[in-house]
C-alpha cells in the first residue's frame, strides 16, 4: 500500500501548460476522484503518474520512492483506462492471468489471484468466456480484475465508466466502492461526472484548466466551495447565481439583485459586512428554494415570487425553471406542487444556506 505525493508539478506540451504546479498528497488507502470539465487536465494527471507522460517539472512520489524516471511496469500501479481493452481472442480467465504471465509469476499464484479477484467481482462462473459473450458492465469487471491480479499498491481508474448506460453505471458506481473497502487499497480514479465524484470519493480533487480549485471531502465542497467555479461544478442542478449589492439598512443588511431583495440572517451578518455597499455575486442552490406552502419548517426564509418558464419532474423531485425580473434561476422543489408554465408562484430562499462570492476574484466570502 502507498501513499502519493504531487510536489510542484508542472506538465507542458510545447508552450501550452496543461498542468499547473500542482501540489496534492492522497493518503495510503484513500479514494480520491479528479474531476472537472473536459480539457482541465485531470487524466492527464494521472497518466503523469502512471508513467505514460513524462512531468515537465517536479516530483512525483508513490510511498517514499520518486518515480518520475521510473518505467510505468515498475511504479507498483495498475490502472483501468475508459477503453477496456480486452483481448478478444482469449477468456476472461486468460484476460485477466495475461500480465502475471507476461512477468513469469508462478502458475499456481497465477490461478489463486484470478480466481480470487473473479470471485470479489462476482465473474467465476464467466472465466472460461470470451469477451464477445460479455455485457458491457462484466467487460468492465473484467477489465477491473486484470488490474486487481496485480495486487498494485495504487489502483489508476481513467473514466471506467463513460462505456455503460446509466442504470449500469449506478450499480458499477457501488461495485467499485465495495471494492475499495475491501481491498484496502490506494484508489484514485478520475470522471467528469461530478455525481459520480461525489457519491464515490474519500475526498475530491477539483481542476480547472490545468489548476487545483479545491481537495476536499465531499460535503465541504457542497457546503463550502471555495470559489464560484466549485461551487457550480459541485452538485445537479447547479448552484444559482445573481449578480447583486449587499446593502445595509436600518441595522439589517440586504441581498439586492434590483429584481428582488432577501435579508441576509443576522447571525451571517458578521461575514459579510465588508461587503456592505459592494457589488457580490449572491448563490444558492436549487434545493435551498421552496414553495412557500410547502418550505420546511424554522428556515430563515426569505420570500420572492417567480414565474415558471419549464417543469421537469423527476418523479422523486420537481426541478422549476424560473423568472424573476431579468434573473432566471432553478428550484426543487416539493412534487406535491403542480405547477404549469407561466404561472406566478410564491416561494421562499433559505437564507441560511446563501452562499456570497467577491465579484472580481470569485473567490467564497465567508
Amino acid at each position: 500500500m502507498a501513499s502519493v505525493t504531487y510536489d510542484n508539478v508542472f506538465k507542458r506540451f510545447g508552450d501550452v501548460e496543461v498542468i499547473k504546479d500542482m501540489n496534492v498528497e492522497i493518503q495510503d488507502k484513500e479514494f480520491v476522484v479528479f474531476v472537472g470539465p473536459s480539457g482541465c487536465g485531470k487524466s492527464t494527471l494521472l497518466r503523469l503518474l502512471a508513467g505514460l507522460e513524462e512531468i515537465s517539472d517536479g516530483q512525483i512520489f508513490i510511498g517514499d520512492r520518486i518515480v518520475n524516471d521510473v518505467p510505468p511496469k515498475d511504479r507498483d500501479i495498475a490502472m483501468v483506462f475508459q477503453s477496456y481493452a480486452l483481448y478478444p481472442h482469449m477468456s476472461v480467465y486468460d484476460n485477466m492471468a495475461f500480465g502475471l504471465k507476461l512477468r513469469r509469476t508462478p502458475k499456481e499464484e497465477i490461478d489463486r489471484r484470478v480466481k480470487e479477484a473473479a470471485e470479489i467481482l462476482g465473474l467465476a462462473h464467466l472465466l472460461d468466456r470470451k469477451p464477445k459473450a460479455l455485457s458491457g458492465g462484466q467487460r468492465q469487471r473484467v477489465a477491473v480484475g486484470r488490474a486487481i491480479v496485480r495486487e498494485p499498491a495504487v489502483f489508476l481508474m481513467d473514466e471506467p465508466l463513460s462505456n455503460l448506460d446509466a442504470k449500469l453505471r449506478v450499480s458499477a458506481r457501488a461495485e467499485i466502492s465495495k471494492l475499495h473497502k475491501r481491498l484496502g487499497t490506494t484508489f484514485i480514479y478520475v470522471t467528469h461526472d461530478q455525481v459520480e465524484a461525489m457519491t464515490m470519493g474519500d475526498r475530491i480533487l477539483v481542476l480547472k484548466d490545468g489548476i487545483l480549485q479545491q481537495i476536499d471531502t465531499p460535503r465541504n465542497l457542497y457546503e463550502e466551495p471555495n470559489n464560484i467555479f466549485v461551487a457550480g461544478f459541485i452538485g445537479s442542478p447547479s448552484m444559482n447565481f445573481f449578480d447583486a449589492t449587499l446593502v445595509g439598512e436600518e441595522g439589517n443588511l440586504y441581498v439586492d439583485t434590483s429584481d428582488f431583495r432577501v435579508r441576509v440572517p443576522d447571525e451571517r451578518r458578521a461575514s459579510f459586512d465588508g461587503y456592505a455597499g459592494k457589488e457580490i455575486i449572491f448563490g444558492l442552490r436549487p434545493e435551498h428554494i421552496h414553495a412557500r406552502q410547502f418550505a420546511p419548517p424554522k428556515i430563515v426564509a426569505a420570500p420572492i415570487e417567480a414565474t415558471v418558464d419549464v417543469v421537469e419532474l423527476l418523479g422523486h423531485e420537481l426541478h422549476l425553471y424560473l423568472t424573476s425580473g431579468q434573473n432566471t434561476f432553478v428550484a426543487t422543489v416539493d412534487t406535491r406542487l403542480a405547477p404549469t408554465a407561466g404561472q406566478q408562484l410564491d416561494l421562499v430562499m433559505d437564507m441560511d444556506r446563501m452562499h456570497v462570492f467577491d465579484k472580481n476574484t470569485e473567490l467564497s466570502v465567508r
